[in-house]
C-alpha cells in the first residue's frame, strides 16, 4: 500500500505534464500549422468565455422574456473541468463530433474552473453538463456521460441528429 501511495504523486505529475503537452510547437499554437499545410483545422470544439456566451449564444441577463438563441447553427455547450474524469472522457468524443459535424453545428467548451461566474449564474451543479441549443425550440441540458465512450458518442449523435439537425424522427 505504501508503494502505491508513493507512486500516486508521480503518476499525477506525469498525467498533468502529458495533459498540458499537446505535441505542438510554438508556431502551431500561434496559428501557423507546423507541417506547412494551409487551412488545416486541428481543433473543432471552441473554448469560450462568459462574454462570448452572452454575445454569441444566449444573453440570459436580459430576462426570461428576451432569451433567444443567438447562433446561426445549432450548438452544444460543454461545461467541464480538468479534474473531472467523465469530462476527460467526453472531451475527445465532442472534438470528434465537432469535426464530423463541422459547418452544421457548433461545439463550445466552458471551463468551469476559469469561468465560475457563468457556471454559477446558469446553476451548473454537476459536470460534465451539456446544454443543447437547437435553432428552433428551447435549449435543454443533460449531465454526465454513458457507461462507455462508444455509448456516450452514440448518445450525442442521436441528440444531434434528432434534436439539433432534425434529420431523424
Amino acid at each position: 500500500m505504501r508503494k502505491l501511495a508513493a507512486f500516486f504523486p508521480i503518476l499525477m505529475v506525469t498525467m498533468v505534464a502529458l495533459g498540458s503537452c499537446n505535441g505542438t510547437s510554438a508556431k502551431q499554437s500561434e496559428g501557423e500549422p507546423v507541417d506547412g499545410a494551409k487551412n488545416v483545422k486541428d481543433k473543432y470544439a471552441i473554448d469560450i468565455t462568459r462574454d462570448f456566451f452572452l454575445s454569441k449564444i444566449l444573453d440570459y441577463t436580459k430576462g426570461q422574456e428576451n432569451m433567444q438563441y443567438l447562433g446561426d447553427k445549432p450548438a452544444i455547450v460543454d461545461f467541464w473541468a480538468s479534474w473531472c474524469g467523465p469530462c476527460r472522457i467526453a472531451s475527445p468524443i465532442l472534438e470528434e463530433l465537432a469535426k464530423e459535424y463541422d459547418g452544421k453545428i457548433y461545439v463550445y467548451k466552458v471551463n468551469t474552473q476559469t469561468e465560475q461566474q457563468i457556471s454559477a449564474e446558469l446553476g451548473i451543479q454537476s459536470i460534465p453538463t451539456f446544454i443543447f441549443f437547437p435553432m428552433n425550440g428551447k435549449p435543454f441540458a443533460t449531465s454526465g456521460i454513458a457507461r462507455t465512450p462508444e455509448e456516450t458518442k452514440q448518445m450525442f449523435k442521436e441528440i444531434i441528429e434528432k434534436e439539433l439537425l432534425k434529420t431523424k424522427q
